[in-house]
């Protein structure tokens, strides 16, 4: 599949500081207030063609609408980002307003909170029906295991020996390989078959055990290095189940702990490779593969970028303290635990670690770093910035999304009562008319168009 659907899912931590104190779930309640008010549910799609809606937890989530580039799927998870930091001070000032305090609402695009609870950043890829699914999973498993190296996002984790940086947020709470659930006993690939589309041609990989990414370079390399698997796996005998872990869930903790990379994890033949060697495989298997076929753009991009940051890993981990999340923090904190003779356990450098996380750019310890140029940027930052504000507001011209979001933008100018979801436009009327839009590549729509000249 050269053109493929891709979608993220991002779950996101809330905290409030004020005069008086406010639960999470009040707080995020309040963030929804203004949805609820003009949609009347906590589960609505908007005007760009994302989902936005209110997890279980209390943590608000934003699924993108669906992109057919890895460039245009990180655009529209930085464009959840603002719409739902819009919304987060609209609140505030509804709480000033209303009396009750004066404060300030905290997002973090994180995936653990102080209490030992994970949330998730949910990658979704669009595969063919014709292969059968333990093929794409035999095959994937060892490869997002150990792609942790360049796409974690680090954390402090506290054991009964103390403190210790560890290189992934998700890894402690994974604990199974595939499984059909996603938060009692996390699995790495979410089995539930749910393609949002023709259900005899296609079926969704559903992998949950990503981190958030606030680097753009980390966020790119993890699903650009997944897409091009994929497409080994449906174009070629692409076979790696020689890289088979004895046992996965050690294997991805494993791997967490160890900051040099080097540590060497069990392979089910007795082998034992190291997450770097494994990874190296993997991307001599995609060269060998780009030597055969024409590569898109944007797959030559990510070879370029996956050998550099692994020769950079194999060199010196540190290197890459520009573009991978975990490297950037870890080199903050150790520089914050230096200049301030503190320990890891320090409640100080809790706080850094989560601050890390936060989504305002005038206040996120990233975004802070990123403003004086010391993260790495992969397109235009005037130029991307312009494009995340349009999809803040507007869907991908290129795929379903932009039936979807045109329709709900005309529905709410007409103040039209509509229902949709990521496959059926209804019009709440007396005849109730409801058109199914199965092709998730399909940008134009008659029926809907008709749709919305009846409106």
């Amino acid at each position: 599949m050269k053109r493929r659907i891709f979608g993220m899912e991002c779950e996101y931590g809330v905290a409030w500081q004020g005069k008086y104190r406010q639960s999470p779930d009040e707080i995020a309640r309040q963030i929804f207030r203004g949805v609820v008010h003009i949609a009347r549910s906590s589960n609505v799609f908007t005007a760009n063609g994302a989902r936005l809606y209110l997890d279980v937890g209390s943590h608000p989530e934003y699924a993108t609408p669906e992109c057919d580039s890895v460039k245009q799927l990180i655009t529209y998870d930085r464009a959840g980002e603002r719409m739902l930091l819009n919304l987060a001070k609209e609140a505030e000032r509804r709480i000033a307003k209303d009396g009750n305090d004066e404060g300030t609402i905290y997002l973090f695009k994180n995936n653990t909170d102080s209490h030992g609870n994970s949330y998730g950043c949910h990658e979704n890829y669009l595969i063919t029906r014709e292969l059968e699914f333990s093929q794409y999973i035999d095959n994937l498993i060892p490869f997002l295991v150990t792609r942790q190296i360049y796409s974690g996002a680090g954390k402090i984790l506290k054991t009964s020996r103390g403190a210790k940086f560890a290189i992934s947020q998700r890894a402690e709470h994974i604990w199974e390989g595939v499984s059909s659930a996603t938060t009692r006993s996390r699995p790495i690939i979410n089995t539930r078959d749910e393609p949002h589309s023709d259900a005899e041609k296609y079926r969704r990989l559903h992998v949950i055990v990503g981190d958030s990414n606030m680097s753009e370079y980390a966020n790119f390399l993890k699903v650009g290095t997944c897409a091009l698997l994929l497409r080994l796996i449906e174009e070629t005998d692409f076979d790696m189940k020689s890289l088979a872990l004895e046992n996965p869930i050690r294997s991805i903790r494993e791997i967490s702990g160890d900051i040099e990379c080097k540590k060497t994890v069990t392979l089910g033949d007795g082998r034992s490779l190291s997450a770097l060697q494994i990874q190296l495989l993997y991307l001599e298997e995609a060269q060998r593969f780009a030597n055969t076929i024409d590569l898109t753009e944007e797959e030559k991009q990510t070879l370029i970028y996956w050998e550099d940051c692994l020769v950079g890993i194999e060199r010196d981990p540190t290197s890459l303290h520009r573009k991978c999340d975990w490297v950037t923090k870890y080199l903050l904190v150790e520089r914050f635990c230096q200049n301030n003779n503190v320990s890891l356990s320090s409640s100080k450098v809790a706080n850094l670690d989560l601050f890390y996380h936060d989504i305002d750019p005038n206040r996120g310890s990233y975004y802070l770093l990123d403003k004086k140029g010391m993260t790495e940027k992969l397109w235009d930052s005037i130029n991307m910035e312009a494009e995340i504000e349009k999809a803040t507001k507007e869907p991908p011209q290129t795929t379903r999304a932009k039936v979807r979001g045109d329709f709900i933008k005309k529905a709410n100018e007409r103040k039209r009562e509509f229902t949709t979801d990521w496959v059926h436009i209804k019009l709440n009327d007396q005849e109730q008319r409801t058109v199914l839009c199965k092709d998730p590549f399909k940008s134009k729509d008659e029926r809907v168009e008709k749709l919305m000249e009846y409106l």
